[in-house]
């Protein structure tokens, strides 16, 4: 079973002019189903196809195209609901939200509104060791994205790209439990992790795949355990909701900024108006969009091409049967299994295909030992010459071929470091490559022993003085190694070496 006692993290204090405030923070994020076809056609989904070419009649909203739903996307939602502890709706049913805009050809989204097919759920955040929010999730509805309208490419007009309309989205709703900026990025960090374990979403929010709708208000200390209380909204500040956030950096910095914003109105004898508000990252400020619609402001009504959507327990059941470890499981049974600290279980358990490279890596192997490389060794390299785990130079099992050697007692620690590099730039399997290049470690005893003695006899000042220090009995393994070419088991060298001064 996983551990989940933790403390909760303090909320983050913001000092105004004339008194101390506190921040109140929920998230709307839409995920990006992953899934090769569209929630309500079979249109491809694939990223950076020429414009208007991922879009079907239904897309297009072309007259008595009739929409069809996707089993395959219902049954992501589902695997993700589970994923975030979730209650599954065995019904659900779609509505339409009317609204006008160029990119959405239907003049209206199909959408969840009141009945979602994924309840509430719960989402743990680690924010240090044994501190971590527990955000609790309201719901996640299905819905179909727009397109995307483009102003930059003429002075006069501009133009649609439909490809991304009617591409599965999950909307994932939090309640407002958040309390910091920090906390916000790692909340909609973990909901990646999670999904993309699952297989769910890709994550990707350079292609916005993965965008967030940032809810912001303030409240004096005290309120907001009052809310909690009462679950009324009352003793809460009236909230802005930030727009379509896709980046950790910048969802951060918005909240900063608009915290900042609110808490000058207030002070200044005004009062906050609900709206919809974007953020600028050039300037660092968010800017007013439109006013904050509510529900009724988009006339939903039930969806009549569409009838409800019942699922049976028995599906829901197989797909929960099929789900995969998910990071705070797989997290704890690193550090049992493998005896390695929570730190170096988050980093290795941080993207799911690293777990799997590390768990091939330490398979029958010292799990401390081939964390440290992974981590320390490999990570480090790919860090820095910006690959990821999947276009590593060196696979799993060239690492693994590398510890078997240390292991063996083939070569030294610093010979390994000499291998790896040669693996990195060339290639080759380890074995054969640390034989051409001479990399086999001396580990007979009569051969190191002579070694030690040629060394003792050469410098019978220095003995003298490390029968009085032991401690300087590292210079004599230094010697020796050196003699050696670095080939002789230091290991075997300290032995010998504490023998032969007495030590």
């Amino acid at each position: 079973m996983l551990d989940l006692t933790y403390e909760a993290p303090k909320p983050k204090v913001i000092s105004g002019a004339k008194e101390d405030w506190e921040l109140v923070i929920g998230l709307e994020v839409h995920a990006q189903v992953a899934s090769n076809a569209k929630l309500f056609s079979g249109a491809s989904t694939e990223f950076g196809m020429e414009p208007n070419s991922n879009v079907s009649f239904v897309d297009a909203a072309m007259p008595g195209m009739l929409p069809v739903i996707n089993e395959f996307c219902v049954a992501q939602a589902v695997k993700t609901g589970l994923g975030l502890k979730a209650k599954i709706n065995l019904t659900s049913a779609f509505d339409r939200k009317n609204y006008f805009y160029p990119d959405l050809p239907q003049g209206y989204q199909i959408s969840q509104l009141y009945h979602p097919i994924v309840g509430e759920g719960e989402v743990i955040v680690d924010i240090a060791p044994g501190i971590a929010r527990r955000v609790r999730i309201e719901r996640i509805h299905m819905e179909q994205d727009a397109g995307k309208s483009i102003h930059d490419l003429d002075p006069t007009m501009s133009f649609v790209d439909l490809n991304r309309t009617g591409v599965a989205l999950m909307e994932i709703v939090s309640r407002p439990d958040i309390r910091g900026p920090e906390e916000a990025a790692a909340y909609v960090g973990k909901l990646r992790q999670i999904m993309r374990y699952l297989g769910t979403c890709d994550g990707n929010m350079q292609n916005g795949n993965l965008r967030a709708d940032v809810n912001v208000s303030v409240c004096r200390p005290g309120d907001y355990e009052k809310y909690q209380a009462t679950q009324d909204f009352s003793h809460l500040g009236t909230r802005c909701e930030i727009k379509n956030m896709n980046s950790m950096r910048f969802i951060q910095q918005a909240i900063e900024y608009e915290a900042r914003r609110q808490i000058a109105i207030i002070e200044d004898g005004g009062k906050v108006v609900q709206e919809t508000r974007l953020y600028d990252p050039d300037k660092g400020e968010t800017r007013s969009m439109r006013s904050k619609e509510e529900a009724h402001d988009y006339r939903y009504f039930p969806c009549p091409d569409l009838l409800p959507l019942e699922i049976e327990q028995a599906w829901v059941d197989d797909i929960a049967k099929s789900m995969p470890e998910l990071p705070d499981a797989k997290k704890a049974r690193f550090v049992t299994d493998y005896g390695m600290t929570e730190y170096d279980a988050n980093v290795l358990t941080a993207e799911v295909e690293n777990a799997a490279f590390f768990e091939e890596v330490a398979k029958g192997r010292d799990g401390k030992q081939a964390a440290n490389w992974v981590i320390n060794e490999l990570f480090g390299r790919l860090n820095k010459e910006g690959h990821s785990i999947g276009d590593s130079p060196i696979s799993a099992a060239q690492l693994g071929g590398v510890l078997d050697l240390i292991g063996k007692g083939e070569i030294s620690g610093k010979m390994a470091k000499d291998l790896f590099e040669i693996l990195w730039t060339e290639g080759g399997d380890p074995a054969e490559v640390a034989a051409q290049h001479g990399m086999k470690q001396v580990t007979d005893t009569g051969a190191i022993e002579a070694a030690v003695d040629e060394v003792i006899a050469a410098n019978p000042a220095q003995v003298e003085k490390a029968k009085a220090n032991p401690k300087l009995a590292g210079w004599f393994v230094g010697q020796v190694l050196k003699a050696t070419g670095g080939k002789a088991n230091p290991a075997a060298v300290n032995e010998l070496v504490a023998k032969k001064l007495g030590l």
